[in-house]
């Protein structure tokens, strides 16, 4: 086995690890960034960028769909091939990522194509050869799509996001499992270009996570979409039958479709990395680390691996810091407090921090406020699509903002002064005296 010295060594090039190994490459570190699939990962390949492409396309479809009453008469015609083309071509060169691996290099770093695995709190090894770290290693393997195990799931040619973002045609019917943010989002896609989609969500309600009101706008959205959902009902087994993909349901009923997306949320593979070489149990649900980052002495990881949030946001901040720490700059340590997060459905769903339930399970002094958007001028105004509210959470003991979820129009550009809000604990009385447009 050959010996490759370096002074940090990056297991993981998605967004988080590539924005790590560029900056420290380019403040002059000697840097190896190993990755197996795409430089980039799922964020400009299967995931933000192209799926939110798609949802730009079903949009304008729904808006073009909203004109009759307001501006006229429109008659609208999906066709699916300009947005195929648009995301193989325009955003992802055809998963290809040459463009990606020449912007890394061309800061100093070294790039191996393989599967990178730790031997040691500052040695990984990747296809024969081991790299022994001087400074750091750091941790950014992100997570993969959670498959569940659901008899004769393994029978079936089941979709993932991946196959989905790829796909040249949208199929005539769909079955998705999970009422999640991918689920819905993919799910709202389809249906707007004439897929029959039905939605199965174990828990209550979609969106879970989300407050309840949410929920309920979602849902409604859904519906007016054509798609189909079931809540509270769980996958029993599956089957293919007669060219299409049955889905048998607990409740005895039964859901059908040409193709079945599983979206069923996401999960890290710590053995894979080999985990267990730095002392951490493999089945975590992630690695724990510090308010720095740090997962082990010499050892950093970033972005979905940590169990932080699976956003591309929190693996850029988290990425900040670790630069920061390995390079002995001062810094501040991570907060996810006011984390954001945004659904891309339509109507938008934008939050940050507590929900309501989420902030009484704390033990807080929960206070709430309730807007409905379509009682607010702009929302009479926008008229169409216009469902939504905006929900704010205080801890009335101290007088501040713990929480907000803003469904609308454009629900994740709102709570951007929210986010500041929670993040910054400013009063609820300083919050009145501002003058807003």
């Amino acid at each position: 086995m050959a010996t490759e010295s370096a002074d940090v060594v990056v297991v993981g090039m998605g967004p988080g690890g590539e924005e790590v190994a560029g900056r420290l490459a380019e403040a002059g570190l000697d840097v190896v960034g190993i990755e197996a699939r795409l430089l980039g990962g799922e964020c400009p390949y299967w995931g933000c960028v192209p799926s939110k492409m798609m949802i730009r396309a079903a949009n304008l479809l729904a808006e073009g769909r909203r004109i009759p009453g307001m501006a006229g008469s429109s008659s609208v015609s999906p066709d699916w091939a300009p947005v195929a083309r648009r995301i193989r071509d325009g955003a992802t060169d055809s998963w290809d990522d040459k463009v990606a691996v020449e912007r890394f290099v061309g800061k100093g770093g070294r790039f191996v194509r393989g599967h990178g695995r730790l031997i040691g709190p500052a040695a990984v090894t990747v296809d024969g050869t081991t790299f022994e770290a001087s400074r750091a290693v750091v941790l950014a393997t992100g997570s993969a799509p959670a498959v569940p195990s659901i008899p004769g799931l393994e029978t079936v040619a089941y979709w993932t996001n991946h196959e989905v973002i790829e796909t040249e045609q949208v199929p005539a019917s769909l079955v998705v499992l999970g009422g999640g943010a991918v689920g819905v989002e993919l799910g709202q896609v389809l249906a707007r270009f004439g897929c029959v989609v039905t939605v199965v969500e174990g828990a209550e309600r979609l969106l879970p996570m989300e407050e309840p009101e949410a929920s309920e706008i979602v849902a409604r959205a859904l519906a007016a979409d054509g798609v189909s959902v079931r809540a509270g009902v769980h996958a029993a087994a599956i089957e293919s039958r007669g060219g299409e993909v049955v889905v048998r349901l607990d409740d005895g009923t039964e859901a059908v479709g040409e193709r079945l997306l599983v979206a069923t949320g996401r999960s890290v593979d710590l053995a894979a990395i080999g985990a267990d070489a730095i002392g951490i149990e493999t089945t975590a649900r992630g690695l724990p680390v510090d308010g720095r980052m740090r997962v082990a002495p010499g050892v950093w990881a970033v972005g979905d691996v940590t169990g932080k949030g699976a956003f591309t946001h929190v693996a850029m901040y988290q990425a900040g810091i670790t630069v920061r720490d390995i390079l002995g700059q001062e810094l501040t340590e991570a907060d996810y407090t006011a984390l954001p997060r945004v659904t891309f459905t339509d109507p938008e769903v934008g939050s940050v921090g507590l929900s309501e339930k989420a902030a009484a399970d704390a033990g807080l002094s929960v206070h709430t406020a309730t807007a409905p958007l379509p009682a607010s001028a702009r929302g009479w105004i926008h008229k169409a699509g216009n469902d939504g509210l905006i929900k704010l959470v205080a801890d009335s003991e101290r007088g501040v903002l713990v929480g907000a979820t803003s469904v609308g129009p454009v629900g994740g550009e709102v709570p951007g002064l929210l986010v500041l809000a929670v993040h910054a604990r400013v009063p609820v009385a300083e919050l009145r005296t501002m003058i807003y447009a």
